[in-house]
């Protein structure tokens, strides 16, 4: 079969391409960002890549148009269709079909699917029980919105069916953004798992929902589609979650982190006992911190439990978790009397995953005896819902506890400054990466930690803050 995507360099749909390459197919694909990383992964798997959606492409004739979500029916200012190619699709009456629809029918129909779903912690969680089940010689398969640094690849078949199952295992991290331009449902709802996880539920994706019950209810419709002999693990902590699952559960249920849950946790972030119904069944000892990491953890170890790994063997495996490229990622550091200077590279975009991350490192920098290390929060508002300004208000609460932030204000609306002011001169803000990367080496000090935060490139950021820090230290 060849199939030709649209979107091809977004995450979700250069695994789907990845996939698709590995089962045999013909796969080409167009986007309006070729570039690396993902145009060199997908170059290196054969895949041809062509930049732009011009209507040319449909003489390519590939048995299916698959389509990502960053498509739609938009036009630009002169009245012209910015994606024509998808014109002259509907046009031809050629064949199409979103990205998660290609994936069940070729992909996840003959497996169990073990699906991973939240507001936070997706990708950390799907990468972690993909890791246990490798670990415990499961062989899955699995497509992550991130490169789970145990595999160094973010997509992948997996192996034959493992012993005592009656089908081969994949693991999917499972978004609850709309599928395509003519499917508006979230893309989870096709995955039709067998052991789901609710990680947690807050308002986010403002250009899609309007307010929270519209993604319970979404959240709802992938609860319906587990079978009876499913297992649906949820956080026990969320208020969201109980209203989702008071609409109705037909499966096996297994909660996780509140007093009275089935999996729950003892001890430090780093270092914990898991228990199971308050008994002990298994220690996690990692390099990683912050609570919302041990929920994570889990999260992963309930599910990984409904395909027979016990939770002792879960949290052995766990032991050696690496977690995924772009959280809490050191990019380098720069030697400095009294302290280097150290540049982080994470994806928080979320006021809430902006909270947690910063506060995780604190702790950490805590628990080590460094309690006078200074935190810069470095951001970006670049995600659909923080560009329409839904949640500005939050951003003072979610840097509480950094000594200073900067956040890069380019292609905003609404206005900055105003939503920062309670921070007082803890906060700046300036519309241009070369600013941003003056003003945080001005302000850096020995033993500092930089944590710069986004959903996307931040321009390179992080390595223009490791080469300015250097030319400051060597002009001095």
């Amino acid at each position: 079969m060849h199939i030709h995507i649209l979107g091809i360099c977004g995450t979700f749909m250069g695994g789907v391409a990845a996939l698709a390459r590995e089962a045999g197919h013909t796969v080409t694909g167009c986007d309006a960002g070729v570039y690396p990383p993902m145009s060199d992964q997908l170059r290196a798997l054969g895949i041809e890549l062509i930049e732009g959606f011009g209507a040319d492409q449909l003489a390519l004739k590939p048995d299916v148009f698959v389509i990502g979500n960053v498509v739609s029916r938009a036009r630009l200012p002169d009245g012209t269709p910015k994606f024509p190619l998808m014109e002259a699709i509907l046009d031809a009456g050629a064949s199409y079909v979103s990205g998660p629809q290609w994936l069940l029918e070729n992909v996840l129909q003959s497996r169990h699917v073990l699906a991973v779903a939240g507001t936070h912690g997706k990708t950390t969680t799907t990468s972690m029980l993909a890791w246990i089940l490798e670990s415990t010689g499961r062989s899955p398969g699995f497509l992550v919105g991130g490169v789970p640094l145990n595999f160094g690849i973010s997509a992948r078949l997996g192996g034959p069916v493992p012993a005592g199952l009656e089908r081969p295992l994949f693991v999917i991290e499972a978004d609850e953004y709309d599928t395509a331009f003519f499917d508006k449902r979230s893309k989870f709802v096709h995955y039709r798992p067998r052991t789901a996880v609710l990680n947690n539920l807050e308002f986010d994706h403002a250009d899609i929902f309007d307010d929270l019950p519209a993604i319970e209810r979404q959240f709802h419709h992938l609860i319906r589609t587990v079978p009876p002999s499913g297992r649906v693990v949820f956080n026990g902590l969320e208020e969201s979650l109980t209203r989702v699952l008071s609409q109705g559960c037909w499966s096996e249920q297994r909660s996780f982190g509140s007093v009275v849950s089935d999996f729950t946790a003892e001890g430090e972030p780093s270092n914990f006992e898991v228990l199971q119904h308050g008994k002990s069944a298994g220690r996690v000892e990692w390099g990683l911190s912050g609570t919302h990491n041990q929920l994570n953890a889990l999260a992963a170890i309930a599910a990984a439990e409904h395909v027979g790994v016990k939770p002792q063997d879960a949290a052995q495996a766990l032991s050696s978790f690496q977690n995924v490229r772009r959280r809490m990622e050191v990019r380098g550091s720069v030697p400095r009397a009294g302290g280097a200077i150290t540049v982080y590279d994470d994806f928080a975009h979320h006021p809430t995953a902006i909270r947690t991350t910063v506060d995780g490192l604190r702790r950490q920098l805590d628990a080590s005896g460094r309690t006078s290390d200074r935190i810069l929060a470095i951001f970006e508002p670049r995600s659909n819902t923080m560009k329409l300004g839904t949640m500005k208000s939050q951003l003072p609460w979610s840097l509480e506890h950094a000594d200073l932030a900067f956040c890069h204000t380019g292609g905003l609306d609404w206005d900055a400054r105003s939503a920062l002011s309670p921070m007082g001169d803890r906060a700046r803000v300036s519309d241009s990466i070369e600013d941003i990367v003056r003003q945080v080496t001005q302000s850096a000090q020995p033993g500092d930690h930089l944590l710069c935060m986004s959903n996307g490139g931040f321009g390179g950021v992080h390595t223009r803050l490791l080469e300015a820090l250097a030319q400051h230290q060597a002009s001095r």
